[in-house]
């Protein structure tokens, strides 16, 4: 199943040095003055919303996202379909309550707009700790994953291979993120989103064509190459069909609803619009694209099961997450022409995916250690612009290379659970935090502290806990079994959690300080609610 055409291999190669070679010039030549920090952190808003659009459907659409539902709908079908889908309702949840006040109550991060109503050191530490533990471990698994992908499809084998690969990786997305900054991962991000519709297109409408064009054929060879029957269009096949199983669903997907959208490397997109109708419009081709890749990821999903089998594709990764590998020569099997071309479409678009995912998560990393923590939490607003910049950069140098060493670390491991944490924060922490402080007038600074710092315990607990840490077959642990939490993700608990924890911290709060949260909120609220005097 691992052995790919040799001359596929080869032109990938050559594309490989020649994306790394442009891509790099390019962010040479966006890369911000040494004192510039709107430049830095915003690009000076200067991207129109179609372009803004595709950078943030860029950054949203994160290996993980592409590689791992592919997998997850080629195992599990209906399951799967319905990842896919709350993560495009995700997307759309974030364009109709969020992003507009997100982009009117912030400057650079996303700790700019949780104290524009209440300016507090604590909040710009935690809110700067917060981002590290939702991005780092998606980066690490990002890392690892790329490590693996990349010595499979250029044929390489070896542990020392794929920490080569790991650590030559990692030092681009650190490059495009130390110089690039804003603009910089933007264009990788549009350049990124561009080739990978226009790969998967081309799969989807291969897989269609070996079927007919008829979605009731490939849903019905998919059953069959499922081994499960009709049960791999209904509910069950991921989690089980009792009722844990049906819990541990809807949990997974009201977590990937509430929590992908609001990660910090999707949101500090918010920032760079340079109007409120500019981020509606900016939005709307980001749902749009998102959407329809989406839709795409889910006929190569369910043509992978159809054309390979759910068992084979089991065998060459049990988490499925090489499958649109496998997928581009099934499609076209016996032209070899059009395989290798094929194929090689596919694999530029995994490795820009790879690359650009982590190097929006490395500028958000460095973004909040310099603006949140440093800037304003340790200097309290009185580090010049210059030294914010540097500091930036450094952050990005050393967020960058724990990263790498992590991945390294970790390669060998299975890594579900990093995924999962980083989702579960976004959902129990950032999506309350971000929901009290942009609409709630009483909302106290004891009520954001207590979202973000309990919501992200309350995960940290219950994951530890779960079988994906210990005791399933696929957990970060395998050799021990110290599990009690029944759930795979722990949004059905930690979620509720998060938004009672903040209501308890501001009613338990002096109904003096509540009244002068509410007075701070009401003299912000034309800018958060409606635009007015927004930074533009």
């Amino acid at each position: 199943m691992n052995n790919f055409d040799a001359s596929a291999q080869t032109l990938s190669l050559a594309i490989f040095c020649a994306v790394v070679s442009i891509t790099l010039l390019l962010c040479i030549m966006t890369s911000a003055e040494a004192d510039d920090l709107g430049e830095f952190y915003t690009g000076y808003r200067s991207l129109s919303p179609t372009r803004n659009g595709l950078a943030i459907a860029g950054d949203y659409i994160s290996a993980a996202t592409v590689l791992n539902t592919i997998g997850i709908i080629a195992l599990t079908g209906y399951d799967g379909l319905i990842l896919a889908l709350s993560t495009a309702l995700s997307l759309l949840l974030l364009m109709f309550l969020l992003a507009e006040p997100l982009r009117n109550a912030g400057k650079f991060t996303m700790g700019d707009a949780l104290t524009r109503r209440s300016p507090s050191r604590s909040v710009r530490i935690t809110t700067s700790a917060v981002t590290l533990l939702a991005l780092v471990p998606m980066m690490v698994v990002q890392l690892a994953g790329a490590g693996y992908l990349i010595t499979l499809i250029l044929g390489f084998s070896g542990e020392g291979v794929r920490t080569g690969c790991i650590i030559v990786l990692g030092l681009l997305m650190i490059a495009y993120a130390t110089i690039g900054g804003m603009k910089g991962t933007a264009l990788i991000q549009i350049i990124k989103i561009v080739v990978l519709t226009g790969a998967a297109t081309a799969v989807a409408i291969l897989v269609m064509d070996r079927f007919s064009w008829s979605p009731g054929e490939l849903l019905s060879q998919a059953q069959q190459g499922s081994g499960a029957g009709p049960a791999f269009l209904s509910s069950g096949l991921q989690f089980g069909t009792d009722l844990t199983g049906r819990l541990d669903t809807i949990s997974g997907m009201l977590t990937v609803v509430i929590g992908a959208a609001v990660l910090p490397h999707v949101t500090m997109r918010m920032y760079t619009a340079h109007s409120a109708p500019a981020i509606r419009r900016a939005m709307s081709w980001a749902v749009g694209v998102v959407i329809y890749v989406v839709l795409l990821i889910a006929v190569i999903g369910v043509g992978a099961t159809a054309l390979i089998g759910a068992r084979d594709i089991a065998a060459a990764s049990p988490q499925g997450s090489n499958a649109i590998l496998h997928i581009g020569q099934a499609v076209v099997e016996g032209s070899g022409t059009l395989s290798t071309l094929v194929f090689t479409a596919i694999a530029t678009a995994v490795f820009l995916t790879l690359l650009s995912s982590v190097a929006g998560m490395t500028l958000a990393c460095a973004s909040s250690i310099a603006h949140d923590l440093a800037a304003h939490g340790v200097h309290r607003g009185g580090l010049s612009a210059a030294r914010e910049m540097t500091t930036a950069r450094l952050a990005g140098l050393g967020v960058g290379l724990a990263a790498i060493g992590l991945a390294i670390l970790v390669q060998d491991w299975t890594l579900q659970a990093l995924i999962t944490l980083s989702f579960c924060i976004g959902a129990s922490a950032i999506t309350p935090a971000l929901v009290y402080s942009l609409f709630w007038r009483r909302y106290t600074r004891t009520g954001l502290l207590a979202t973000l710092i309990g919501g992200s315990l309350c995960v940290l607990v219950l994951l530890t806990f779960s079988s994906v840490v210990s005791g399933g077959p696929h957990a970060l642990i395998t050799s021990r079994d110290f599990s009690w939490f029944p759930l795979h993700t722990t949004g059905l608990i930690s979620i509720p959690a998060g938004f009672l924890l903040g209501w308890l911290g501001t009613v338990f709060s002096d109904r003096r300080t509540q009244q002068r949260e509410q007075q701070r909120y009401e003299a912000v609220e034309p800018r958060i609610l409606a635009g007015t005097d927004a930074p533009g």
